[in-house]
């Protein structure tokens, strides 16, 4: 019976989920999506000031093919812009998400547990790599992955307690409506029982009189 049950108990460890683990695919692809339209609004309120030479340059043209070339350059230079920011700024929060949720799943696989030092190990170490990757000389980088280290768990101590606090809070509130009638039945089965014993009691004192 131990060596029938051995492989079970392997087959149900290895297929179990921490509970509290994010699935990083779907919080990646969300990330990448906000981060594109993040870039892409960024670019396009940054090159209001071009346009605004632009329509300076319009004014002071008269011929008008070459106010529709000077219309036309404008157009594709803000469109390469917009595109160049929403695929960088995509790409840069996709790659961060994908790295701080990757390893705060492998920090729970190896500790066995879910808690608040996997989420700060996971934005130190992040926000640390980021900051080593960035361009710059050698001491710029090196300050770059001090100062993410420290913030990263600045920030991922707070938001990983939040987390998890709220995590535990939907846990009971799920619990609490699959059984609602919980306690009454405890209650109800202690007075049943209470009563099933009195009943009891007193068939066994007629019976010795």
């Amino acid at each position: 019976m131990e060596d029938v049950e051995t492989p079970e108990e392997t087959v149900s460890n290895g297929t179990s989920k921490i509970p509290g683990m994010v699935n990083w695919g779907p919080a990646t692809v969300i990330a990448m999506f906000a981060g594109m339209l993040y870039g892409g609004s960024k670019e396009a309120s940054a090159s209001v000031s071009k346009d605004a030479e632009v329509m300076l340059k319009l004014g002071s043209t008269p011929d008008k093919r070459e106010q529709y070339r000077l219309m036309r350059d404008a157009m594709e230079k803000r469109f390469i812009r917009v595109t160049r920011g929403s695929i960088v700024g995509g790409v840069r929060l996709g790659m961060f998400t994908a790295a701080f949720y990757g390893l705060q799943n492998l920090f729970a696989e190896k500790r066995d547990v879910h808690d608040v030092y996997n989420i700060v190990g996971a934005g130190s170490l992040t926000a640390a790599t980021f900051g080593l990757i960035m361009p710059g000389s050698i001491r710029w980088r090196a300050r770059n992955v001090l100062l993410g280290s420290i913030l990263g768990a600045a920030f991922g101590f707070p938001l990983g307690w939040a987390h998890l606090k709220l995590l535990e809070k939907a846990k009971e509130e799920r619990s609490a409506a699959a059984y609602p009638d919980s306690d009454q039945h405890s209650k109800g089965g202690g007075g049943v029982g209470a009563a099933i014993d009195r009943l009891e009691g007193n068939l066994t004192k007629q019976n010795s009189q």
